[in-house]
């Protein structure tokens, strides 16, 4: 916490001309994207392009709670700073503020669903990876998410107690799994909660603060045991995971709205245009103005 300098009033004396301070550096931040429909449904081939792989493999998050359903294709994906294998038939749960980031084998296919951020709808608290092998289960998950993307397309009348009794239901399906799902937990030992717990502040606070140590000292732990532990759990130092978050926002800042470099900048930590750029460069080979120009 940065301490509080108190200067006593300068004394005038007779004669003497009077002094004025110069004015503070102003920081300009760049306003929050406005929030989208709180329910959503798109396939995950929209997610990303050959060209901006970017908005699926680096670490980013929702604002709401969300479901990635992979129906085909396999990779890795990272959750909470823990890396698992994922396949055809994956269920993958993130709460408001998960980061992650998905690296598939090819494309893969499947659906995005953005539910509501509403606490009344009892969804879980934590992370899940579940895995389906079986052909009921698999078409149950298809016709809720199905039945829910009809009631976002029409404009029925209550459609908003609708969307949410919709919800309810995968809420409530979501809750049962637990008890059926042995490994759903992607935290069973010290080195994956130390680092998912990491993560939790590494999204509160990646704005303003970049330093391992910083984020260390909060956890109680020495930054080499964090990035031991970080490297346990998702083959990546704690560095890493900061900057690749970091660089996502950058990138989605500079793609979605028209602020300027310098305020993106800012709004990240970056004390300088010309230390953004050099960040922004060595982390994804291009120029800020050159990755917002390019297709």
């Amino acid at each position: 916490m940065a301490h509080k300098i108190f200067k006593s009033p300068m004394l005038k004396t007779f004669g003497q001309a009077k002094t004025q301070a110069p004015e503070p550096k102003r920081t300009v931040i760049a306003p929050e994207i406005p929030m989208p429909s709180p329910y959503r449904v798109d396939p995950l081939v929209r997610m990303s392009t050959p060209t901006s792989k970017w908005r699926t493999e680096a670490m980013r998050s929702h604002r709401s709670p969300t479901l990635l359903w992979f129906t085909r294709g396999q990779g890795r994906i990272t959750v909470s700073g823990v890396t698992r294998g994922f396949g055809g038939h994956n269920l993958i749960y993130l709460p408001t503020k998960t980061m992650y980031g998905f690296e598939a084998v090819g494309q893969a296919y499947g659906t995005i669903v953005h539910l509501d951020d509403d606490p009344d709808l009892g969804l879980p608290d934590q992370p899940l990876h579940m895995r389906f092998s079986d052909l009921a289960q698999q078409n149950h998950i298809n016709g809720m998410i199905e039945a829910l993307a009809r009631e976002i397309d029409q404009d029925a009348p209550n459609k908003a107690r609708a969307l949410a009794l919709h919800a309810g239901l995968l809420s409530v399906w979501l809750n049962r799994q637990i008890d059926n799902m042995p490994d759903y937990d992607m935290t069973p030992d010290a080195s994956r909660r130390l680092t998912a717990a990491f993560t939790a502040l590494v999204e509160d606070g990646y704005k303003t603060t970049h330093k391992i140590a910083d984020y260390a000292a909060k956890l109680g732990v020495t930054p080499t045991h964090l990035t031991r532990a970080c490297n346990v759990a998702c083959g990546r130092p704690a560095s890493a995971l900061i900057a690749d978050r970091v660089h996502f926002e950058a990138r989605r800042l500079l793609k979605e709205t028209q602020y300027p470099v310098k305020t993106i900048g800012e709004t990240l930590g970056f004390h300088s245009p010309a230390y953004f750029a050099r960040a922004f460069q060595k982390h994804t080979g291009s120029s800020p103005r050159a990755f917002r120009k390019a297709d």
